[in-house]
């Protein structure tokens, strides 16, 4: 469908809480708890602070206007106004083909996209990525996600301020980020307002392709055999997998927003069903006890796959036994 032919409704004074994948808010909760943390973010805060940083993003990219990436300028207030975003917030291009884009900041939030995703993506696309891109600035997440950066940079390097306690910090960083893309998969989804948009766009990251290569009824059967099935090694290999990685496979996030598509609650905020700004907080405990619904239904299912696959290979040990008798 394209953009120009379809308004969106505006969610009026949406919290992002309403978005908000709970496995984020457990992620982002055990963050803050390891040892080192608060020491960690202070030191990069007092090595790099807030000008460098903006600079050294900023300093290769084009900022889009009216008249540079003028469809990018608009799609994104399209995204901007729809999501009710009250702040402008700089947006970026940078010359790379590969397919990407980010929030970054510390106190000032901006978004770079590389040029390799205006020339893969659609209108309706392109606005989903960028309503994602806002998600992350509208939760909070633009801190971490620099800091996370920054570590994973200087990391590659082999900078001695990352040491053993850096280390962890950057890998439960990682783990809360796969998470934080969850959520905001949904803002982009609430953005544009048509599911299939955020799946088409998982179809794109996977494999590239134009829409008429690809299809995406078949991508999504994809993703649902790689989330049932394997045998007990191939449940170790999906979690090895992800460890270094900032973002959960594209598989996994079609999965998760068909998973909230039909569980109803992207109907149910387009309705004008959410949180709004200002609200007061759920109790903590009901927040902690949705996060734990959420890793518990995740665990459950992947100790039934590997409860299913051992049996798998007993009944074929078994049944070679058998035959030797």
């Amino acid at each position: 469908m394209s953009n120009e032919l379809r308004t969106t409704r505006v969610l009026a004074d949406i919290d992002p809480r309403s978005w908000e994948h709970p496995a984020d808010r457990a992620a982002l909760n055990a963050l803050r708890k390891v040892p080192g943390f608060d020491e960690v973010l202070r030191k990069l805060f007092g090595f790099f602070g807030e000008k460098p940083v903006r600079l050294a993003f900023q300093a290769n990219a084009v900022r889009v206007s009216p008249t540079q990436f003028s469809r990018v300028h608009r799609l994104y207030q399209e995204a901007a106004r729809t999501l009710d975003v009250r702040e402008p917030y700089p947006v970026f291009v940078a010359q790379t083909p590969i397919v990407n884009a980010g929030a970054y900041g510390m106190q000032k939030p901006f978004i770079l996209l590389n040029s390799g995703t205006l020339t893969l993506l659609d209108d309706d696309e392109l606005q989903f990525i960028l309503g994602h891109e806002l998600g992350h600035i509208l939760s909070g997440h633009v801190l971490y996600r620099t800091m996370m950066v920054i570590l994973v940079q200087l990391a590659e390097m082999g900078f001695p301020v990352v040491g053993l306690a850096a280390r962890a910090i950057l890998l439960a960083l990682l783990e809360w980020y796969r998470k934080a893309e969850l959520s905001c998969d949904r803002a982009g989804a609430l953005s544009v307002q048509n599911p299939e948009v955020g799946m088409r766009v998982m179809l794109k990251l996977a494999g590239g392709g134009s829409r008429h290569e690809t299809a995406l009824g078949e991508f999504i059967q994809q993703a649902d055999e790689y989330r049932k099935g394997g045998d007990v090694a191939d449940q170790v290999f999906k979690v090895l997998n992800v460890l270094g990685a900032t973002h959960p496979f594209p598989v996994i996030r079609v999965a998760e927003l068909r998973d909230w598509y039909e569980r109803g609650e992207y109907d149910r905020i387009v309705r004008g069903e959410y949180r709004r700004r200002g609200e007061p907080d759920e109790p903590y405990a009901d927040d902690l006890a949705a996060a734990a619904r959420a890793y518990a239904e995740g665990a459950r299912e992947a100790f039934d796959q590997v409860s299913d696959a051992a049996r798998r290979a007993m009944d074929s040990l078994r049944g070679g036994f058998s035959k030797r008798g």
